[in-house]
């Protein structure tokens, strides 16, 4: 008992030795709320819930835009400026990225998300470059189109879209990254990944958490899955010249003469990050729609326009996706209400002035982009899905002009790889849902931002064909099937 209370006093005396210090610094205002816990259990029970608005709101009304907190056991500055974004998001020596260590642990070292410097750079460029307008054109499109459709001939009158919009953007971007279509393997994989998932936001210590125990080992399940793909790609290499149009290929041929654990890295944080985020603005894409009835009709329309060009099943071309213009304000403001990537964690290299305020070394920095998204002072009436406001003619409705206002997929030299292709992606995804199918809402369903962004039931919906159009497309039409083929 001793020995408890003498550890309770120290811990008592450590923080009042760091407020000592900040005291002589001027901190952004705001408040570190109790001792450890901080403000923690309010933010994590306004983002559970289905209106988080108020926890950012009600600080940002009493402090102003940039506040300090303190939150998952760190004091921490917010801010929901879109200067003060911008200025973290382009400073990288000023604000090294610092994520969770659950999010780090399951990720692994080599990750894109924690890499840093030349090597960071290198390998952001090698991701950017297989998720450009070119290759998506001549190589992705057709892949996405016949993946998406695959996935629909096999969906029953009721669905989880959620879950369904899941299993597509996995397949993707494991044809993406190593050229397989689906199989048995891939789904296996698949579910090892949702352990992993699951394991982002638990506390980093297995002895306490049994879901974080099981995402560990799933990890190591998908870490060595991948380890013989890479060593086998190593083999096939050595023995042909021949190289595949995927990630894998680049990586082993890229002249950094990469291990085979920072190759597994790299690719595991890659397939969590298509599988999660564009599965989940696809599925609130629809939600929005559904709510929103004349968009939809406006959206068919479009689409329908689309189809009457070609056969129904016909696969879509590059002309047929620039030609989708109320799509792409359907896209925008999904993610500009979603806000699937809701925020950016940085941690202050040194002590940095701005706007006034001094954010001390060592400081967790949480640069908020659904702040801003869902600010009036930039988006008339923001938090109404109004896609109307993206459209040339409307200007009056937002002012998306400035790079700093309206940054879903972040911003920078950590701007994400794979920002065309999850709008393509998007894109293909609502063309094919519009044209076949009509849909209810199998039951009332609600959207939730922790520890992910989510629909609380994975968004049941009740299909109607619109008319029969199940694909003869299949996997098995485009000669040979599984890990072996490679389109």
């Amino acid at each position: 008992m001793a020995y408890f209370l003498f550890f309770i006093i120290f811990l008592v005396f450590l923080f009042l030795l760091r407020k000592i210090r900040y005291a002589k610094l001027r901190l952004p205002p705001g408040s570190l709320g109790l001792p450890f816990i901080g403000e923690t259990l309010q933010m994590i029970s306004a983002y559970k819930s289905d209106n988080p608005e108020p926890f950012i709101d009600k600080r940002v009304n009493r402090y102003g835009s940039i506040f300090t907190s303190h939150v998952f056991g760190e004091p921490t500055v917010f801010s929901a400026d879109p200067e003060t974004n911008r200025f973290i998001l382009m400073n990288e020596k000023l604000f090294e990225s610092s994520y969770p260590g659950s999010i780090s642990n399951l990720l692994g070292k080599h990750s894109l998300l924690l890499l840093k410097g030349s090597l960071h750079k290198k390998m952001h460029s090698l991701t950017m470059s297989f998720s450009n307008s070119t290759i998506i054109k001549d190589h992705l499109l057709f892949h996405i189109d016949r993946l998406i459709r695959l996935n629909m001939d096999s969906w029953s009158d009721r669905v989880l879209l959620m879950e369904e919009a899941k299993k597509i953007t996995f397949e993707l971007t494991v044809k993406q990254l190593m050229s397989f279509d689906p199989d048995e393997w891939t789904e296996n994989l698949r579910k090892e990944y949702m352990l992993v998932i699951n394991g982002f936001f638990t506390l980093p210590f297995p002895l306490f958490s049994a879901t974080y125990r099981k995402a560990i080992k799933a990890r190591t399940k998908v870490a060595e899955a991948l380890t013989l793909v890479v060593r086998q790609r190593r083999k096939e290499s050595d023995i042909s010249q021949e190289k595949k149009n995927d990630i894998l290929g680049a990586l082993l041929a890229s002249g950094e003469q990469l291990l085979d654990e920072q190759i597994v890295d790299f690719m595991l944080a890659l397939l969590i990050a298509g599988y999660e985020t564009t599965s989940t603005i696809m599925t609130l894409a629809i939600k929005f729609l559904t709510e929103t009835p004349l968009a939809l009709a406006q959206l068919k329309e479009e689409h329908e326009q689309i189809r009457a060009r070609s056969e129904p099943e016909a696969p879509l071309e590059w002309t047929d996706y620039k030609s989708m213009e109320f799509t792409q304000c359907i896209v925008n403001e999904t993610l500009r209400v979603a806000n699937i990537i809701g925020a950016v964690f940085r941690r202050a290299t040194t002590d940095i002035d701005i706007k006034g305020y001094t954010i001390p070394k060592g400081w967790k920095v949480i640069a908020s982009f659904r702040a801003v998204h869902l600010n009036a002072e930039h988006f008339k009436e923001a938090r109404t899905f109004n896609p109307w406001r993206w459209q040339n003619n409307n200007n009056s409705e937002a002012v998306p002009s400035p790079v700093n206002v309206f940054t879903p997929f972040g911003g920078g030299p950590r701007l994400c790889p794979g920002y065309e292709l999850a709008r393509v992606v998007l894109s293909v995804f609502l063309h094919r849902m519009v044209t076949r199918f009509s849909w209810v809402p199998a039951e009332e369903d609600k959207v939730v931002f922790f520890p992910t962004t989510r629909t609380l039931k994975r968004y049941p919906i009740i299909l109607k064909r619109r008319e029969e159009t199940r694909s003869s497309i299949g996997i098995g039409n485009t000669a040979d099937t599984g890990r072996q083929k490679e389109n």
